[in-house]
C-alpha cells in the first residue's frame, strides 16, 4: 500500500482563505453551520486535515508525524466531511470517511494486531463479502463546539452527513475504531453497534480504551429515530420519573433525544450539506 504525502499543518491564514473561498462560492443557507463534502485532493480537504491534528494531537498526542504515516496510506479512498461556522467564518469539525470493500480499510487492517482475529475471520464474522464498507476513521470537533452550549450540533452535522452520503454511496457495512467517549455517545444515540468478531477493548493510538465496531448500515437510520422516541418518553418529567432517574438523567435524555431526532430525520440538517466533489 503507497503512502500519499499530504500536510497536516495548514496555517491560520490558509485556513481562513480556504473557508473563505467556500463561504463565497455557497452562499446560501439556513443555519449556522454547513457541512461540506469533498475528496481528498479538495483545499477543504486541506482545512479538514489541519482540524483533524489539532484535535487528535491534544487528545491523543497525534502530532502531524504520526496522522501522516497512519492515514497517508488512505488518503486515496477518503472523503472529507468539514463542517463551517458561517457565522464566524472558521471550520467547526471534520470526520473522515474510508471506502473500501472489507480489507483494505484501516480499522480492518488495524484490527487483528489488537483482538487476536485475523481479517478473513473479521469479515466473515460480520458477512463482509465484497459490498461497500465504509471506515468513519476520524470524527474530530473543536471544544468550542462541544456539549450543551453548541446543542451538539457539529457532530450531529457529522452524523446526519454520515447517513445521508452513505446511503447515497449504497453503503453497506460501516465500521470504525472509538475511544470510550465515542463508543458511549453513539451508543446513546441509538446506532446499533456490535464490537468486531465479539472483542474486547484495547489501547490504540493514544486511546487506553478503544473498541473497533461494525455497524450494519442500512439499520442505522431507523434504528436511530426509534432511539429518538424511546428517549422522548423516558425524558417525561414526571413525578415517578424523577424520583426513578433524577434530574440529571432525564435532561441527558432530552438531548439525547433530540440529536437522535436531529440525525435520524435530518430535521435542519439535510439543507445545510453541500457535496462539492465526492469522488
Amino acid at each position: 500500500m503507497t503512502t500519499t504525502t499530504v500536510r497536516y499543518d495548514l496555517d491560520a491564514a490558509g485556513t481562513q482563505r480556504i473557508t473563505a473561498e467556500f463561504l463565497a462560492a455557497h452562499p446560501a443557507g439556513t443555519g449556522r453551520f454547513v457541512t461540506a463534502v469533498v475528496g481528498p485532493g479538495a483545499d477543504l480537504a486541506r482545512v479538514g486535515r489541519a482540524l483533524e491534528r489539532q484535535v487528535f494531537e491534544e487528545t491523543f498526542g497525534n502530532d502531524a508525524a504520526v496522522m501522516a504515516v497512519e492515514y497517508g496510506p488512505y488518503e486515496a479512498n477518503s472523503l472529507f466531511f468539514v463542517v463551517i461556522d458561517r457565522r464566524r467564518g472558521v471550520p467547526a469539525g471534520v470526520a473522515r470517511m474510508i471506502e473500501g470493500n472489507g480489507a483494505g480499510v484501516k480499522t480492518i487492517d488495524d484490527a487483528p494486531e489488537h483482538i487476536g482475529v485475523d481479517v478473513d475471520t473479521i469479515l466473515d464474522a460480520h458477512g463482509m463479502s465484497g459490498e461497500r464498507v465504509w471506515d468513519c476513521a476520524t470524527l474530530a470537533v473543536l471544544p468550542e463546539y462541544r456539549g450543551g452550549r453548541s446543542s451538539l450540533l457539529v457532530s450531529s452535522m457529522l452524523y446526519r452527513t454520515f447517513l445521508v452520503m452513505g446511503r447515497r454511496r449504497g453503503v453497506r457495512h460501516a465500521v470504525s475504531m472509538l475511544d470510550r467517549g465515542a463508543f458511549r455517545n453513539i451508543g446513546l444515540i441509538g446506532a446499533p453497534m456490535r464490537t468486531l468478531a465479539d472483542s474486547a477493548p484495547f489501547a490504540y493510538l493514544g486511546s487506553a480504551e478503544n473498541r473497533a465496531v461494525y455497524m450494519d448500515f442500512p439499520r442505522i437510520e431507523a434504528a436511530v429515530r426509534e432511539q429518538a422516541v424511546r428517549m422522548r418518553r423516558a425524558s417525561r418529567p414526571t413525578l415517578t420519573a424523577l424520583r426513578r432517574s433524577g434530574l440529571r438523567k432525564l435532561l441527558t435524555r432530552r438531548v439525547a433525544s433530540q440529536v437522535s431526532t436531529r440525525i435520524g430525520t435530518g430535521k435542519d440538517i439535510d439543507e445545510n450539506i453541500v457535496v462539492v466533489e465526492d469522488n
